[in-house]
């Protein structure tokens, strides 16, 4: 499965349409252990990770709703990357994204995050949705889709 979750949690989730999840951010997060001593700072590389994990649930769940065989997003192109202002310990990041095209096998996601402070980044991901062989693979991303919407009533079911 994915080595690093960035998205603890997701509390909007629209085929189609769009999605917002929640980022904890915390001291004990091993990337900053170099990043940088003393002067603790999440790397902008993460957040674009932690938007393409958000978009790529999205892109897959949009797919979905429209097709019936079952495919994994993957993160092509990140356009427009742009960080506003630096993300800290103890910072809970708001995740949104919003479906701009969806065509055939290729989905392109506008998606933000902000915290408490504002905007802290955005940019534009292009993703492919591709046939995986691998029901290992399948299996645990549908484990980590239902961490996600474990607090959910009633969790849409995600391929």
């Amino acid at each position: 499965g994915m080595s690093f979750i960035l998205i603890d949690r997701i509390d909007v989730l629209e085929a189609g349409v769009r999605a917002a999840g929640v980022k904890c951010v915390a001291l004990s997060d091993p990337v900053f252990v170099d990043h940088f001593p003393e002067h603790p700072i999440f790397p902008g590389s993460l957040l674009i990770e932690a938007m393409a994990q958000l978009g790529g649930c999205l892109a897959e769940a949009s797919y979905h709703a429209e097709q019936p065989d079952t495919r994994r997003a993957l993160l092509i192109q990140a356009d427009r990357a742009k960080f506003h202002q630096p993300v800290r310990p103890g910072d809970q990041l708001g995740v949104e994204c919003r479906v701009a095209s969806l065509l055939g096998h290729a989905v392109q996601i506008e998606a933000q995050v902000s915290s408490v402070r504002g905007e802290v980044a955005q940019a534009v991901l292009n993703f492919r949705l591709m046939t995986v062989d691998s029901p290992t693979l399948h299996q645990s991303r549908r484990a980590l889709y239902r961490q996600w919407l474990a607090h959910w009533e009633r969790p849409p079911e995600l391929r």
